[in-house]
């Protein structure tokens, strides 16, 4: 399995959404944790497997949570490029690619 490397910002976005959730409640940011790391593990087992959203760069859905990781596949790493909320400002993380392609 390739290694998971994420985005600077995607780190941010990761913990930004594990910190909102468990404000609402206790325990609800350690479970968006773990279904977190099951996208993740999930990526790293089938990278080819999640839907395409333009050129090399693919989305995985966080179970019963409304994010999706956007991620790419690069010769030796999976890459995240963001922890998107589904509902919130599609395509945001495009200047993120145009920087790191």
């Amino acid at each position: 399995m390739k290694p998971v490397q994420f985005h600077a910002e995607a780190r941010a976005e990761l913990f930004e959404s594990i910190r909102y959730y468990e404000s609402q409640q206790s325990g609800l940011g350690k479970r968006l944790m773990a279904a977190l790391r099951d996208a993740v593990q999930r990526i790293q087992a089938n990278p080819l497997l999640y839907h395409i959203l333009e050129d090399d760069i693919r989305q995985c859905r966080v179970l019963r949570f409304p994010y999706g990781l956007i991620y790419r596949c690069k010769e030796e790493r999976i890459e995240i490029i963001a922890v998107m909320h589904l509902r919130r400002k599609p395509g945001y993380w495009k200047t993120r690619i145009k920087a790191n392609h």
